[in-house]
């Protein structure tokens, strides 16, 4: 049984996410409290974090920064209120998987869920460890370095990057990556590939104003060029 762990300090929201979740049989933890919730996630084995970003104490983005930066690579769906795309930016720069804008709905919120769960279980064998220009990257243990010092790298990000060595110099849409990273195609929206692209670039590339690496093919998608 999947465990997910549910980190929000409106009792409403934890509770009702509490029950719907429970009812697809999953094991559900949860925590009011940011600090309460971050101790919780490294000392359970947990397969999916549900973070809320407003938190009393220690907020949600630092939750997701310091997971990330003790090495936890376990999803995180980040649940927020706000709406203005710089922040969804930076959630992603943090080590967000993915991010919800409340109010939304319950089957939306399941659907991702298990979306989430889907992806960060599998294994993709087919290329194990891979480099280009100064970063080097390990798939099975997803774990990623730059000028040989550590990069962090979220499990959706480990994903766009094998998805597109996998297909070198092929040209990708935006709608095909949603389709196949993703794997479900009704939520996520083209701007969403955009905004992983984005927080991709500022991590693998020298210049993410000028990438040498994840190109953009003007109205028709992205490449990756070794």
């Amino acid at each position: 049984m999947k465990k997910i762990l549910i980190i929000e300090d409106d009792p409403t929201i934890s509770k009702g996410l509490q029950i719907s979740l429970q009812a697809e049989h999953y094991d559900i933890l949860t925590s009011s409290s940011g600090e309460k919730g971050f101790q919780i996630a490294q000392q359970e084995n947990i397969d999916l974090i549900i973070l809320d970003l407003m938190l009393p104490g220690k907020n949600g983005e630092e939750i997701c920064r310091d997971l990330r930066q003790k090495g936890l690579r376990t999803p995180i769906l980040i649940l927020t209120s706000r709406s203005e795309e710089i922040d969804k930016v930076l959630l992603l720069e943090i080590g967000a998987d993915d991010y919800m804008t409340k109010p939304f709905g319950i089957r939306e919120l399941q659907a991702r869920v298990k979306a989430l769960l889907r992806r960060g279980s599998e294994i993709h064998a087919q290329i194990e460890t891979y480099s280009f220009a100064d970063i080097s990257l390990d798939f099975i243990k997803q774990e990623a370095s730059k000028k040989k010092k550590p990069l962090q790298l979220t499990t959706k990000e480990f994903e766009i990057l094998h998805f597109f060595i996998q297909r070198e110099g092929q040209v990708i849409s935006r709608d095909t990556l949603l389709d196949e990273v993703w794997g479900y195609e009704v939520f996520p929206t083209t701007r969403t590939v955009d905004n992983y692209i984005l927080a991709l670039r500022k991590k693998i590339e020298a210049d993410s104003t000028q990438p040498r690496h994840l190109l953009t093919i003007p109205k028709a998608g992205y490449k990756f060029v070794k």
